[in-house]
């Protein structure tokens, strides 16, 4: 998009909020007997946004200035824009979307991501939370790894589960390197959240709880997320080679799907029946 064609999105988008924008919302009278109670004027949306009329009328026209993030926040704020209206402001003008704060517990999935997970029926696949808590997950995980459903939900968090629970580490033949890769992805997601309480606090317990967790930490390993392929030791089904994906919702960025399927050439599919349902 050229620089005339975002500024003249962005004032037409603003135009339009502003019009459509219920008075009664910013704490606005109606405009007159008759008059609608929705709409704001110029002047007003200025005021509320601490900018002068002048400058948020050439904003709308399309002028060549320079808005800067600050100022477009409290536009947005005023205007009363959504999360992805507000993104979609400063995408336009060049600036990055703000980063949502994660809560301190696992988020929870709503029911359309609930019903995906369940309509992957024998691929072993749950979701997990900014924190990594793990917030749905569907028969087949809970096949893979039974202790999910009976967990507290403090410490249903994948990376607590890795570094604490002994199913686990029978469950990752090469629990060493597994470990230490799920750590550095982690921490590469995890970094600018790291001084929330919920993150602070479970740093700390892991710190207090896995002397491995403790020395990894200090490492400062940061790696990004790739699908790979991931060999599990089931109890029941043996040696399983799986595929590890993972995915965001457009809706909820902040959930990650993360779904195994079974690695091409193995006899993977034969071996997740054994633990029951389907696998096409």
């Amino acid at each position: 998009m050229t620089e005339g064609a975002w500024r003249a999105e962005l004032g037409d988008f603003l135009r339009a909020r502003r019009g459509q924008i219920t008075r009664a919302e910013v704490g606005l009278p109606p405009l007159g007997r008759g008059r609608r109670g929705v709409g704001l004027r110029r002047e007003e949306v200025a005021v509320l946004s601490g900018v002068s009329v002048t400058w948020y009328t050439w904003l709308e026209q399309g002028r060549e200035i320079h808005p800067s993030r600050q100022v477009l926040d409290a536009i947005a704020r005023a205007l009363r824009l959504s999360g992805t209206e507000h993104d979609y402001v400063l995408a336009l003008a060049g600036y990055a979307a703000p980063r949502r704060e994660a809560g301190a517990g696992p988020q929870e999935a709503p029911g359309h991501v609930r019903r995906l997970l369940d309509a992957l029926a024998g691929y072993p696949s749950y979701a997990i939370a900014p924190d990594w808590g793990i917030s749905a997950w569907n028969a087949a995980y809970a096949r893979l790894y039974p202790n999910v459903a009976s967990v507290p939900a403090v410490d249903r968090n994948l990376l607590w589960l890795v570094f604490t629970d002994p199913y686990v580490r029978a469950l990752l033949p090469d629990w060493q390197v597994a470990s230490r890769r799920f750590l550095a992805e982690f921490r590469a997601e995890a970094g600018p959240r790291l001084g929330e309480p919920g993150f602070t606090a479970l740093i700390e317990r892991l710190r207090a709880a896995s002397p491995a967790f403790r020395e990894g930490w200090e490492n400062h390993d940061i790696e990004g997320f790739t699908s790979r392929e991931r060999v599990f030791l089931h109890p029941v089904a043996g040696e399983l080679r799986l595929e590890h994906h993972r995915l965001a919702p457009s809706d909820h960025p902040g959930l990650h799907l993360v779904v195994y399927t079974p690695m091409p050439g193995t006899d993977a599919a034969e071996r997740l029946r054994l633990l029951g349902g389907e696998v096409s």
